[in-house]
C-alpha cells in the first residue's frame, strides 16, 4: 500500500502553491471592508459603482476560469499561472494609478482576467499522488481562508498608512512575489494528472447544471459570495454610523473570523459523527440569516452588529469549507474537474452580482435594504437545501490503467464494479485511467491487480 503521508515534494509542492494562491486572493479581498470607506475621493463615487468596483473581478474570472485551465493544458501549468499572475499586478497598477471609480472598475477587471485558480489546481493534482490529492487541496483550501481572515486584517491597515492607492500597489507586489514562488519554489511537473480530475470539459458543464444535488451547491455558493460582496458595501459604512472610527475596523473583522472559525468546528464534529451534514449545513444558513436580522434591526448599535459579524462569518466559513468537499462527493466519477468548474465559474459570478446588487440595493434602499435582500437570499437558498441528500462517505481513486482497447475497457470497468467496497467505476481509454469512488472496504491492492492485468 502507498505512504499515508506527504513526500518532501509534495509539501513543497502544497505550501508553494497555497502561498501563490493566498496571495492573490489577499489581493482580491483587502479591497472589501475598506473600500466603501476610503474610495470618496474617487471621481464618480456612488454606492452603486463602489458595489461594481468590489465585484468586477469576479465577472472576468467566470469568464475566464474554464479558457484559462483549458489553455493550461495546452501551452503548461507555469507559463498560464505567470501570465495570469502578470495581468493581475497590471490591473493592480492601473487601479492604483486611477483617479476616479471607473478607472478602479478597469483595474479590477483586470486583476480578475489573471484567472489561475484551474490552472494552480490542476498543476497541484500533476505534482501529486492521487492518495495525497486531497490533503494538498486541503491546504490550499486552508490557506485562501486564512488570506481572507488576512486580508479582514491589512486591508483597513495598509489603507489607513497607504490609501487605496497605496493598497492597490502592494497587491501588485504580492503578484510579483507570487510569481517568484512559482519559478523557484514550484517543481517543474513531469506528467498531467486525468483531466477528469482537474479541468473541465465544456461538453460536460450542460449536464452539471442539470444534476439536481450539483445545482443546489452551485447555486449555493453563487449566492454565498453574493452575499458576502453585498454585506461589505454596506457594513463599512454601518460601523461608521454606529461609532467605529474607519482606522480601527480591524480590530472587529479579524478577531470576529477567529472566533467564528472555532465557532464552526463543533458544526463540522457534530455533522460527521451524526452524517447529518445537511442539517448543520441548514443550521449554518440560518446563523447567517440572524447575523443578517440583527445587521438590518441594529444599524446603530455597535455591540449587536459586532455579534452579527460573529454570527455571519461562523456560518460562513463553515459553508465555505464544506461546499467544495460536498462538489466532490456528489458529482460523477471522473468529472470533478467540470463539476468544480461549474462551481468556481458560480462563486466568481456571484462576487460579481454581488457588488452589483448590494450596491443598487445601496442607492435605493440605504444599508438596511441590503441585508434584508441578502436575508431573503439566504431564505431562498434554505428553501433550495430541503432537497438536498446528506452524502454517502466515499473517497476517491484515480488509478493507471493498462487498456489498449474499448472492449478491455468496458471488461475493467465490469469487475472492477464487482470489488468489494466499489460504488462506482470508470475506465477512460484516452487517459489510461480508472475513475473509483468507494467505501471503507475496498481493497486498493485487488484494483491495482485488475487494472494491471492485461498488458
Amino acid at each position: 500500500m502507498a505512504n499515508s503521508g506527504l513526500s518532501a515534494t509534495e509539501k513543497k509542492v502544497a505550501f508553494s502553491l497555497a502561498s501563490v494562491f493566498g496571495l492573490r486572493m489577499m489581493g482580491l479581498f483587502m479591497i472589501m471592508p475598506v473600500f466603501a470607506l476610503y474610495g470618496q475621493h474617487l471621481e464618480g463615487f456612488s454606492p452603486l459603482w463602489v458595489g461594481i468596483a468590489i465585484g468586477a473581478y469576479g465577472l472576468t474570472q467566470a469568464l475566464l476560469q474554464i479558457p484559462m485551465g483549458i489553455l493550461s493544458d495546452k501551452f503548461g501549468r507555469k507559463p498560464i499561472i505567470l501570465i495570469g499572475l502578470l495581468v493581475f499586478a497590471v490591473g493592480s497598477v492601473v487601479a492604483a494609478m486611477a483617479d476616479s471609480i471607473y478607472g478602479v472598475v478597469f483595474g479590477r477587471a483586470l486583476q480578475g482576467m489573471g484567472a489561475i485558480a484551474a490552472a494552480v489546481l490542476a498543476l497541484a493534482a500533476d505534482l501529486t499522488r492521487d492518495e495525497q490529492r486531497t490533503k494538498v487541496m486541503a491546504i490550499i483550501g486552508m490557506c485562501i481562508g486564512f488570506s481572507f481572515a488576512l486580508s479582514l486584517l491589512v486591508g483597513p491597515v495598509v489603507a489607513q498608512h497607504m490609501g487605496l492607492s497605496g493598497l492597490f500597489a502592494l497587491t501588485a507586489g504580492l503578484a510579483l512575489f507570487g510569481m517568484l514562488i512559482v519559478q523557484l519554489l514550484v517543481p517543474n511537473p513531469v506528467h498531467q494528472a486525468p483531466k477528469g480530475d482537474t479541468l473541465a470539459a465544456p461538453a460536460k458543464l450542460m449536464r452539471m447544471l442539470k444534476d439536481p444535488q450539483l445545482f443546489r451547491l452551485d447555486a449555493g455558493i453563487f449566492i454565498l459570495h453574493l452575499v458576502l460582496t453585498a454585506v461589505f458595501v454596506a457594513l463599512p459604512l454601518d460601523l461608521v454610523d454606529a461609532g467605529l472610527v474607519k482606522e480601527k475596523h480591524w480590530m472587529l473583522y479579524f478577531p470576529a473570523f477567529i472566533g467564528a472559525f472555532f465557532l464552526m468546528v463543533p458544526l463540522i464534529i457534530i455533522g460527521v459523527k451524526r452524517k447529518n451534514t445537511k442539517g448543520m449545513f441548514q443550521v449554518a444558513l440560518v446563523i447567517m440569516m440572524l447575523a443578517l436580522a440583527v445587521m438590518a434591526l441594529f444599524a446603530d448599535n455597535l455591540w449587536l452588529l459586532a455579534f452579527a459579524v460573529l454570527l455571519f462569518f461562523t456560518g460562513f466559513n463553515y459553508l465555505e469549507a464544506s461546499l467544495p468537499s460536498l462538489i466532490a462527493k456528489f458529482c460523477p466519477v471522473g468529472e470533478k474537474g467540470s463539476a468544480m468548474g461549474v462551481y468556481s465559474t458560480s462563486q466568481f459570478l456571484g462576487a460579481f452580482c454581488g457588488g452589483l446588487l448590494g450596491g443598487g440595493a445601496f442607492q435605493l434602499l440605504g444599508a438596511a435594504g441590503v441585508f434584508v435582500v441578502a436575508l431573503g437570499l439566504m431564505a431562498l437558498w434554505l428553501v433550495l437545501t430541503l432537497g438536498m441528500k446528506n452524502p454517502v462517505l466515499l473517497k476517491s481513486y484515480t488509478l493507471e490503467a493498462k487498456v489498449a482497447g474499448r472492449e478491455q475497457a468496458r471488461e475493467m470497468a465490469s469487475r472492477l464494479s464487482q470489488l468489494a467496497g466499489v460504488a462506482e467505476a470508470i475506465v477512460v481509454l484516452e487517459e489510461k485511467v480508472a475513475y473509483l469512488k468507494v467505501d471503507e472496504q475496498f481493497d486498493l491492492r485487488e484494483a491495482r491487480a485488475v487494472l494491471g492485468s492485461a498488458n
